[in-house]
């Protein structure tokens, strides 16, 4: 286990009743063995800090990484902040979303503390609309990577059980599949079928020629080792990277952030 980071991404102390400044911002990932997913959940605590001055920014994760979102929420307790906002970085509003950060929530102010926290929406889509920055991210990993034109999409995403996370799963497909005029299917690393690799060989079978993966990945890791792997192996031209601290997810994440105000 790392120990425990509990620094700001800004040296600012901001807070409200401190000095009149904006709410500390609490990012929270799932959490990895891999360190690279831990790294780039930094770099995108960087990332938004640069892109508004003064916003003070952590960085929390709800597994095998410290801090924790509640450790994190009780430090800026006793520093004299009244409110926080935590923004969930999470690609699909299912379990994680529902209880595992509510509780986090809920132990950081069980022991009588008046911070007043928000919990934005997750970075996929809130109220079944795809925000244009996250499109906008998409498309510009698969640019840095994709060998000229494509004729069809993979939108590769972690997986999940929960059917209404796997519907806005494929509401991002749909979208990323529209800005290109190109065909976009869904596939999972783990959890619910269909694999990378089959859902490339079926476009293929159909007739597609040059088929390019996009990655709906906050962090690199062990999955999406396996979808570049399984991609490849059926015929993928090209494989994007994870989204990380993409300047259009730094902005989407203060956008939550202002939706919460």
């Amino acid at each position: 286990m790392r120990a425990a980071r509990l620094t700001a991404s800004s040296t600012t102390p901001t807070g409200p009743g401190a000095a009149g400044g904006a709410d500390p911002v609490v990012l929270v990932a799932h959490g990895s063995r891999d360190p690279r997913a831990a790294e780039a959940t930094r770099a995108l605590a960087r990332a938004v800090s640069a892109a508004r001055s003064g916003l003070s920014v952590w960085a929390s994760w709800l597994d095998h990484t410290e801090p924790g979102p509640a450790e994190v929420l009780r430090t800026l307790a006793e520093a004299g902040h009244r409110s926080a906002v935590v923004v969930p970085l999470l690609l699909t509003a299912a379990y994680h979303r529902r209880v595992d950060i509510p509780a986090a929530v809920a132990a950081a102010t069980a022991a009588g503390s008046t911070l007043t926290v928000r919990v934005t929406d997750v970075l996929g889509p809130a109220d079944g609309t795809v925000a244009p920055a996250l499109l906008a991210g998409l498309r510009r990993r698969l640019s840095e990577v994709t060998p000229g034109r494509f004729d069809a999409l993979v939108l590769a995403a972690a997986g999940t059980r929960d059917a209404r996370a796997r519907g806005s799963v494929g509401r991002v497909a749909d979208a990323l599949g529209a800005e290109f005029g190109a065909p976009c299917r869904v596939s999972y690393a783990s959890a619910a079928p269909p694999a990378t690799g089959v859902a490339v060989a079926r476009l293929r079978a159909a007739g597609a020629r040059r088929v390019a993966v996009s990655a709906y990945f906050l962090a690199p890791g062990l999955f999406h080792d396996a979808v570049i792997e399984s991609a490849r192996a059926a015929g993928a031209v090209a494989v994007a990277a994870p989204l990380t601290d993409a300047p259009e997810l730094a902005e989407l994440v203060l956008h939550r952030v202002d939706e919460s105000v």
